[in-house]
């Protein structure tokens, strides 16, 4: 039996996550899962800001899992599920379950399901070939049962699951004189049908006696043995299959490997996995859960069976903006408004890309396309991306196309356009419990050219004075975003949605140079300037600036 990750589709905008991003990935995903028959599930590249919180509270939607990364998982991959044995099996049983299970390493657990350690076939073998000495099998404990398991014997008379744990193991040969000059008390002693052997062997106060070839004992030898509380077995094998095969009757727990194991967890990422694996000469490695509880084994060649996870994209198609991992997963589609980036993908994918001001507006008209009645809520939630994205249709970026939507979908959803997008943004600008680095990352895209990587932050609010108590803590926090995300260069957006203008400000050498090629009209002051009339970071802001970067 096998275990394997989820097979759904994950549906994903881009770090940072704005409305539209996260508004797009859910609605996209109702509409897929209404025309599809996968599953598809809406995620989210980040935290999420006050304006998206305000709109999915308003219409009662969840908002989407959080994650991280995309990149295979080992509970992405065939992890065979070997079920775990406990420590007091013997040997000869852990051999056949490895033939018979066509394993080479077996896991040892706990009646909690703990790992408790490992054996391999190499461990059993070096075990058997190794030169014991006489006492290893009573070093290794066995309950008589393990024995008379092993040997295929039967119990004639003793207890079971009593522990063979004194004296060594011997084979009664010779006459009976010379028995006495090796064999001692607590002894086990492996003989045939002789029984002035077997009487002497008693007389010495032997723990046990194994019987070989199936001989008959007689009663006198039982009720002796008895009466000495030895453990007498008869086995059908000769005497010297007997000897080579009872060692094989320890317990596990004697050899198996128990400290520094090296084990992975469901959620560890393969390739983190596989650097380790390059490093350690087990073939196998043991999987456990978020709670530590053993989940089957995995080895080198189960890497190559691996699931890559299966995403679409909206809101973004540049490497830079997506999730972390994107290359290690398989695109499936990509749904856009942007200019074409810098993503590959191995085989072709479905690429939707149109000037719309929202990703939501071509969702919307996927829906149409499809015929398909949309829900109020996810009305709501694409009407509110639309409003978002062109900033109440302020933005160069909106089309008669996203006003349309938005006010056909208003109405499905029950919302006036503009109390609703008041109070959205009004939510959106509230700064006051937000910290300094949530705020400059709320709505942060990296982007590069002319091998200069710089990224760009865009603040919106409904008042530049709202805008004014953030400047400050901003200005401040430039030099920060150029080391901790390794930019050359970084500009900051300050959007007044009302006035219809934004802010710049700006850290990196070159970039106040950059700006005034790029806006031949501001005037930069130290690192700030006004650009009136521009609130588009797509379609105003970031050609302009690449322009000046391909031209510098």
């Amino acid at each position: 039996m096998n275990y394997q990750g989820t097979n759904s589709v994950w549906i994903i905008g881009h770090k940072n996550p704005d409305t539209d991003s996260i508004c797009a990935a859910i609605a996209y995903a109702a509409l897929k899962n209404q025309t599809e028959r996968e599953q598809y599930v809406p995620k989210r590249a980040g935290a999420m800001n006050g304006e998206t919180q305000y709109v999915l509270d308003y219409f009662g939607v969840e908002a989407p899992e959080e994650v991280y990364d995309v990149g295979a998982q080992v509970k992405d991959i065939n992890i065979r599920r070997t079920a775990g044995v406990r420590d007091g099996i013997t040997l000869k049983k852990a051999w056949e379950l490895m033939q018979t299970e066509r394993v080479v390493t077996l896991p040892i657990v706990n009646e909690s399901r703990k790992l408790a350690g490992l054996i391999s076939n190499n461990d059993i073998a070096m075990c058997y070939m190794e030169v014991s000495n006489q006492e290893s099998l009573s070093q290794a404990r066995p309950r008589y049962h393990n024995i008379i398991e092993t040997l295929n014997g039967t119990l004639l008379t003793g207890n079971e699951h009593g522990i063979f744990m004194h004296g060594k193991v011997e084979v009664a040969a010779g006459n009976r004189e010379r028995v006495e000059e090796y064999i001692a008390k607590d002894d086990l002693v492996i003989l045939g049908d002789r029984d002035e052997m077997q009487v002497r062997s008693l007389e010495l106060d032997v723990s046990c006696m194994i019987i070989c070839g199936g001989s008959q004992v007689s009663k006198q030898i039982l009720e002796m043995a008895k009466s000495r509380d030895c453990v007498l077995i008869s086995t059908p094998y000769d005497t010297f299959t007997t000897a080579r095969l009872i060692n094989q009757s320890m317990p596990i727990r004697s050899i198996m490997t128990r400290n520094n194991l090296v084990t992975f967890e469901l959620d560890d990422y393969v390739d983190d996995i596989r650097e380790v694996m390059s490093k350690e000469r087990h073939r196998d490695f043991p999987v456990l859960d978020e709670n530590g509880d053993y989940v089957g084994m995995i080895s080198r060649r189960n890497l190559l069976s691996m699931q890559k996870k299966r995403v679409i994209l909206v809101d973004h198609n540049e490497k830079t903006q997506a999730v972390d991992g994107i290359s290690g997963a398989e695109i499936l589609e990509i749904i856009d408004h942007h200019r074409l980036g810098s993503l590959e993908t191995m085989s072709p994918v479905f690429f939707r890309n149109q000037p719309l001001g929202s990703t939501s507006s071509i969702i919307w008209s996927m829906y149409q396309e499809k015929g398909i009645e949309v829900d109020p809520k996810i009305a709501g939630l694409l009407c509110a991306a639309i409003i978002s994205d062109t900033l109440m249709f302020r933005s160069p970026t909106c089309t008669q196309y996203d006003r349309e939507a938005a006010q056909t979908l208003a109405q499905i959803a029950g919302i006036d356009i503009e109390t609703f997008a008041s109070n959205m943004f009004r939510a959106g600008s509230d700064f006051s419990k937000k910290t300094i680095e949530e705020i400059c990352y709320l709505d942060f895209k990296t982007f590069t050219a002319e091998k200069i990587t710089f990224g760009v932050s865009q603040i919106s609010a409904m008042s530049a004075l709202d805008l004014a108590d953030v400047k400050r803590r901003v200005q401040e926090y430039l030099d920060t975003m150029l080391l901790e995300r390794k930019l050359d260069m970084v500009f900051i957006m300050l959007t007044d949605i009302l006035q219809e203008q934004s802010q710049i400000l700006c850290a990196g050498e070159g970039a106040a140079r950059i700006l005034e090629q790029a806006f031949v009209r501001a005037q930069v002051e130290g690192n700030e300037t006004l650009l009136k009339g521009v609130v588009s970071r797509k379609k105003q802001f970031i050609p302009e600036l690449i322009r000046a970067l391909q031209e510098s």
